[in-house]
């Protein structure tokens, strides 16, 4: 063989290789549209993975490139216009979180505020399941503080407050606490999103109300709010229980109110996303209203040969469907799910067909535009993923499926081709979802295509229809047995959640993955969906390498409360064993760093397996290769500094411990919130803090309290912590 062969065999491959990629995109020209989207988030994610606040001008700067280079690129031909095109969404995704980001700045309490009157207007009202009182979002707040007032708080009351409704001017002595911060560094950043909901400061009512003022009935959102408490209180009213709790959901987007076994429930057994106003509502909805107008104006000859009854049904269905976005409160599953259900029924008005595909993106683009901040939240992703992998199943199988159909002329035939079809959209937003409900709750539901074959149907036939007669006729007071019909429906949908989150293996604990797992990920399942040809397989490559991220996770060893007084030790059997602590840091560190340890921290002598011994004053850890000394009280500061290689201290370390690797006090967790420790056996120390993951951005603030924080203070912080959103819950539908 000549000398210089393999290098021409080299070549010839190259020239082959780039030729069926420029015959691939030649080949896809359509679908280019569809990665708007994709080029639009990915400046958003950039924008948020920033360690720091970027400059103002950088997201401009990029769109200013992008032009030079598309005005420059006219002449060049199609490669060149694409990637200016690109370089725009991109830049246009940066700005337009920049610029949110900016628009959305308010006032955060920085201190624990004690006891103050705080005045303000009610904006909403929630009630907590199992007897939880309520919880008020108060707007326009004054209180007497040396820092400027928040905008925005939500304040929690331990018992039902009677006659409070949104739009009422109030009073209320309150402690106020500044959004609680992540319990570990990688989980639920909440003051990321209270930084976005313009949410200020959380705490805990310690009177009753007072009233000041009666609703402003000029102020359109307070009036839906009071429409959506209103509702409620006759959804409750007629459906006491949990039953009552997911009713309200469904009709409202309220979940607040839904106990926390059945939430867990749905959760475990993959039926969350029934909680959620997102696809599966609006498609039920605006098909039963479709259905209904259409049905009922043909039985009227000459109305039906007179007049366009098709079009007169799709308006009504447009409009019954945009009440029931704003009566949730534009969530965005139910925004982006009307946003599509609205471009199919205007398609219908304007006697066109609907691209489906075009229509997930420029869904996606709208709300990437309009609220960036959504990309980072189980909402966004699991919604625009379930949708996305749906749609490019049935582009593949549409056909075939349209020739089975053809095929089966008897009853049994077509149903058995229906609950084929049933259980085929179940696995794929199943299996489109599996990897963003890990990313984020860290578990798999195994047994959720069969929960969803048995529950969705009943979705379709007792829930969505007898919800929509019952707010036909709540004006007239006989909502009581549609609300009945729709509550029989709802238990058997929550028997279901019961029985499948029961059966062996419902629910599979997996490690956290890393975030650049999830956007290799992503990056995959795009491109497996978004393109038609053969070549769009090569997107199950990173797919499979995003999910093998997850081997690379290594357990933290020590994780610290952000108040020093809970500890969370790796035992010799590989589980972690915490001191104590509250429902958020067990259920985050057993998520997170678990499994939880079945025996209880030593408060007096060791643990199991010998590597935790305690007394009153501090604990001794002994993890291969380290000594970490756990400090309680002031007086054992002197022994924990002598010899130990970490010292962890609940009080402050004023005096330098010189023979420490690394010294953890009181301040530090003030400042950098909650520490997470890996101790290798070979002496080395790695330390994350919640301060360090979230970066110097506007929400990531780190409070100094004024005073060490006493018990009932603590007890509030736990109260007011963050409970589930609607907007938090999966969706995939």
């Amino acid at each position: 063989m000549p000398q210089n062969q393999p290098e021409r065999l080299g070549n010839i491959h190259t020239i082959a290789i780039v030729s069926w990629i420029v015959k691939s995109l030649d080949a896809e020209k359509d679908r280019y549209p569809l990665w708007i989207p994709v080029f639009l988030g990915s400046g958003v994610a950039v924008y948020f993975g920033q360690g720091s606040e970027p400059p103002a001008w950088v997201g401009w700067v990029l769109i200013s490139g992008a032009l030079s280079l598309l005005a420059a690129a006219g002449r060049s031909g199609l490669a060149g216009r694409l990637l200016a095109l690109g370089v725009l969404c991109v830049g246009i995704g940066f700005a337009a979180a920049q610029m949110r980001t900016v628009w959305k700045t308010a006032p955060v309490l920085l201190h624990m505020s004690g006891a103050v009157q705080v005045k303000g207007t009610v904006s909403l009202v929630e009630q907590i399941a199992d007897g939880g009182g309520e919880r008020v979002t108060l707007d326009d707040v004054d209180f007497l503080s040396d820092e400027p007032l928040p905008k925005r708080v939500r304040l929690r009351f331990r018992d039902t407050i009677p006659g409070v409704e949104a739009g009422q001017g109030i009073s209320i002595r309150a402690t106020l606490l500044p959004p609680a911060r992540p319990a570990v560094p990688g989980a639920y950043d909440f003051p990321r999103k209270a930084w976005f909901m313009e949410l200020g400061a959380t705490g805990m009512a310690l009177a009753p109300a007072e009233i000041l003022s009666e609703p402003d009935r000029r102020s359109w959102r307070i009036g839906l709010n009071r429409l959506r408490q209103v509702i409620a209180d006759h959804i409750r009213g007629a459906l006491p229980g949990p039953s009552g709790g997911v009713a309200t959901a469904i009709v409202t987007g309220e979940t607040s109110g839904i106990p926390p076994d059945v939430l867990a429930a749905y959760r475990n057994s993959g039926l969350a996303h029934i909680l959620v106003i997102a696809g599966l509502h609006m498609g039920l909805l605006s098909g039963l209203v479709f259905f209904l107008v259409r049905g009922g104006l043909a039985l009227f000859p000459a109305v039906a040969l007179n007049f366009p009854i098709k079009k007169w049904a799709a308006l009504a269905a447009l409009a019954v469907t945009g009440g029931y976005m704003a009566l949730a409160g534009f969530p965005v599953p139910a925004t982006r799910a009307f946003i599509m259900a609205a471009a199919v029924l205007v398609a219908v008005l304007l006697d066109r067909g609907a691209l489906s595909l075009r229509l997930w993106a420029f869904a996606a683009s709208l709300i990437l535009v309009i609220e960036p901040e959504q990309i980072v939240g189980p909402s966004f992703q699991m919604s625009f993923a379930a949708v996305a992998a749906l749609i490019a199943t049935y582009d593949v199988l549409g056909s075939w499926l349209s020739a089975r159909r053809r095929d089966y002329d008897s009853w049994v035939g077509r149903a058995g081709l229906h609950l084929f079809r049933l259980g085929l959209t179940s696995f794929v937003a199943g299996t489109a979802t599996m990897v963003y409900g890990l990313y984020h709750f860290n578990r798999i539901a195994v047994w959720q295509v069969i929960a969803n074959l048995l529950a969705v149907p009943l979705v379709g036939l007792f829930i969505m229809p007898f919800a929509l007669a019952a707010l036909i006729l709540m004006p007239v007071g006989l909502e009581s047995w549609p609300l009945w019909v729709m509550g029989q429906g709802i238990d058997r949908v929550t028997d279901i959640g019961f029985w499948s989150a029961n059966l062996p293996y419902a629910q599979i604990a997996m490690p956290p993955m890393p975030v650049w797992g999830l956007i290799v990920f992503s990056l995959g399942g795009l491109w497996l969906c978004l393109w038609r040809t053969r070549w769009r397989l090569l997107g199950l490559a990173p797919m499979a390498a995003g999910l093998a991220s997850l081997a690379l996770y290594d357990k933290p060893d020590l994780l610290v409360e952000e108040h020093g007084t809970v500890w969370g030790v790796r035992t010799g059997e590989d589980s972690l064993l915490i001191s104590h602590g509250g429902r958020i840091v067990q259920e985050t560190w057993g998520a997170r760093a678990g499994p939880l340890a079945v025996a209880f921290w030593p408060k007096q002598g060791r643990s199991g397996d010998g590597r935790l011994s305690c007394d009153a004053d501090w604990c001794l850890y002994r993890p291969p290769g380290h000594l970490v000394a756990l400090v309680k009280t002031e007086q054992a500061l002197s022994r924990a500094c002598d010899g130990f290689d970490v010292v962890v201290s609940a009080v402050p370390v004023r005096d330098p411990c010189p023979g420490a690797k690394v010294v953890i006090d009181r301040f530090d967790l003030w400042r950098r919130g909650a520490h997470e420790l890996w101790l290798k056996p070979d002496g080395t120390i790695r330390v994350e803090t919640v301060a360090g993951w979230q970066g110097d951005r506007p929400w990531s603030f780190h409070p100094v309290p004024r005073h060490r924080p006493k018990p009932k203070e603590d007890e509030a912080l736990e109260e007011a912590g963050p409970r589930i959103e609607s907007g938090d819950l999966p969706s995939t539908k």
